[in-house]
């Protein structure tokens, strides 16, 4: 996109989805912000169903400051909605917020401050006290202890949805067109300058969370299949560990049998050895199945987003673009 309007210092994308409840008063405080340098919002409407586009469009003919609302054909994604708001930003950081009111707009500006005064190519939130439910601490708890071992990040660094990123990471990273992308193991591809700064995190405002058990079992596996190898090598250390199980066992067999000393074996503990094998044989073929089906679809160029409209309002909503 190119367009003659000053660049603002901060970028704000809200990623969209089923948010006509929540969305209205976010954007009125987003507006009532003081920015040094100035600052704009992005929304990127991810395919919900419900008024959500409509709302938007009636904050958009308010706007106070420059809005650009980006509607998705379909849902496609948070992640893959979040790189469609970095390709429509124009601000020198971009931070990211949920639509549901639990990441504070004050907050984002604190971290923006705390990226720009740092020098920081990206810094993330995090969370004396989250406010999600149970299940979902516990799942972003065993996804972060498990990148310190997957993806190139410092060891024990905290990884969140709420991040701030320079222009630079943002260009970057939304070059990036593969089908599941997971932006945090993009940000780590490009730079290792990043940074951690504690937030608040409020409750949700209205409505029930987007991510269900399925969608962050998604992530989970985008997070590790798409940015590193490991989980291919510890399907060859399980492999070669059951193969020299097996081994063992066989000698044992042998031996008891040649002693004389051997149980009676049966069907049952055959049965549980075969299917413990079988298993094992089926886990590590469904890992290299979920790698070639990815390679696949990338190859065929399975789209990651695909926007349908983009409206602007607010003070410069004349902007000359071209997209």
């Amino acid at each position: 996109m190119s367009n003659s309007a000053p660049e603002p210092a901060l970028s704000i994308i809200i990623p969209l989805y089923y948010s006509a409840a929540t969305i209205r008063p976010l954007v009125k405080t987003i507006e009532a912000l003081q920015v040094e340098g100035g600052h704009e919002l992005i929304l990127v409407n991810d395919g919900s169903a419900d008024d959500t586009l409509a709302v938007c469009r009636e904050l958009v003919r308010e706007a106070k400051i420059p809005i650009t609302l980006i509607n998705h054909s379909r849902n496609f994604g948070e992640h893959n909605a979040v790189l469609t708001g970095y390709r429509h930003a124009r601000g020198n950081y971009v931070v990211n917020i949920d639509d549901d009111g639990q990441n504070p707009p004050d907050e984002a500006v604190r971290l923006w401050q705390y990226a720009r005064s740092n020098t920081l190519d990206a810094a993330y939130g995090h969370y004396a006290t989250k406010k999600h439910s149970l299940w979902r601490n516990l799942g972003s708890a065993l996804t972060n202890r498990m990148s310190d071992h997957m993806l190139d990040k410092p060891a024990g660094f905290y990884l969140s949805s709420f991040r701030c990123v320079s222009a630079f990471v943002a260009k970057e990273v939304s070059s990036h067109t593969g089908p599941y992308p997971y932006i945090d193991g993009l940000i780590l591809q490009v730079t290792q300058n990043v940074g951690s700064l504690e937030v608040r995190h409020d409750e949700r405002q209205a409505g029930e969370s987007g991510y269900t058990l399925r969608r962050l079992l998604r992530l989970w596996v985008s997070s590790f299949v798409n940015f590193s190898i490991m989980p291919l090598r510890l399907a060859t250390l399980l492999g070669l560990v059951m193969a020299v199980a097996g081994l063992i066992g066989l000698g044992i067999v042998i031996y008891l049998f040649l002693t004389g000393n051997g149980p009676a074996y049966g069907w049952g503990s055959l049965m549980g050895a075969l299917l413990l094998l079988s298993g094992t044989q089926l886990v590590i073929l469904g890992l290299i199945g979920e790698y070639i089906g990815r390679m696949y679809l990338t190859v065929n160029r399975r789209p990651q987003s695909v926007v349908r409209t983009v409206e602007r309002g607010g003070a410069e909503s004349t902007w000359n673009s071209s997209i």
